[in-house]
């Protein structure tokens, strides 16, 4: 910085009248206030399901301090299914591997649509198609996560005669679409147009051009882009209710009903019985975990080249 631009500066921070120093206090102090509101509500209810959870996880006792506490610890959360209704011990192994799978399944769905209207919105503008799609995915973007249950519903459930994974599957998918084709559409933009313009000089198709070339450049962003998109589903339960509706038991077929975290934790919380509600604060925690884990996956592919 110059002498001069230092002087300048200078005397700007000199000249503030007092009327405009309190003015920017109060208004940094209520910007505080804002964030503190906003973001306090959600450290306490982490918190919470930390010190809940946590314990309610790994069957700890903390009342009998903490050398004690880890006397009756056991993984039975992780290997074991529900106990019957009011039963103390049992798990969540069914509802873990159920989410898994659906997720693994809508990813099917969402990612092949998403990243192929995002190809179509960024390669081809001037389609006739394209306001149509771009309309249809707004559209999708903004439909509540239950009413795309319904829609599940009657695509599969009535249709099939029964609830099932696959259909909890596809309300996810659909529920994917949007962010997957739109997070698409932004990265492909990004591409310089001169890497389009030389891969078409050297005589490449323009779908073999967006194949091997476009994509890969803004693989970085896509790949965020489906994180975020199973980071925002995983959590969905009310989708589920109508579609997956739930099983007691390890079920690895999509063609049957199946569990999922969100369904347990709402069913858990919701029941009357202590330990249904200590495995809902677990499966919280454990649900909670898995999407930190995903958006921290996101921000480590969106930083790829």
């Amino acid at each position: 910085m110059s002498a001069a631009t230092k002087a300048m500066t200078s005397s700007r921070e000199t000249t503030l009248s007092p009327v405009r120093k309190t003015t920017n206090a109060v208004m940094g102090g209520l910007i505080l206030l804002a964030t503190v509101v906003v973001v306090l509500p959600l450290i306490l209810i982490f918190l919470y399901l930390l010190r809940e959870g946590f314990a309610s996880m790994f069957n700890l006792d903390f009342s009998k301090g903490f050398a004690g506490a880890f006397q009756n610890a056991n993984l039975n959360f992780f290997t074991h299914v529900p106990a019957p209704e009011g039963e103390k011990g049992g798990g969540m192994l069914n509802a873990i591997l159920g989410t898994l799978e659906m997720l693994a399944l809508a990813s099917v769905i969402g990612v092949g649509v998403g990243v192929a209207g995002g190809i179509f919105l960024a390669e081809y503008p001037k389609h006739p198609l394209m306001p149509t799609i771009r309309m249809i995915s707004d559209v999708l973007g903004g439909i509540p996560a239950i009413v795309m249950g319904l829609v599940a519903y009657g695509l599969m459930v009535l249709t099939m005669g029964h609830f099932s994974g696959l259909a909890g599957a596809l309300a996810l998918g659909f529920l994917m679409i949007p962010i997957v084709v739109r997070t698409a559409e932004e990265v492909l933009k990004l591409v310089p147009q001169t890497v389009r313009e030389a891969g078409l000089a050297l005589g490449l198709p323009k779908w073999l051009v967006i194949m091997k070339i476009v994509l890969p450049a803004a693989a970085g962003g896509i790949i965020t882009g489906i994180m975020l998109s199973l980071a925002r589903v995983a959590g969905e339960a009310a989708p589920l209710l109508f579609t997956a509706f739930g099983n007691n038991q390890v079920s690895t077929d999509p063609l049957k009903p199946m569990s999922a975290l969100p369904l347990e934790i709402f069913r858990g919380a919701t029941s009357a019985y202590d330990e249904n509600q200590r495995l809902a604060k677990a499966g919280a925690l454990l649900l909670i975990a898995m999407i930190f884990v995903t958006s921290l996956l996101a921000r480590r592919f969106s930083r790829l080249k």
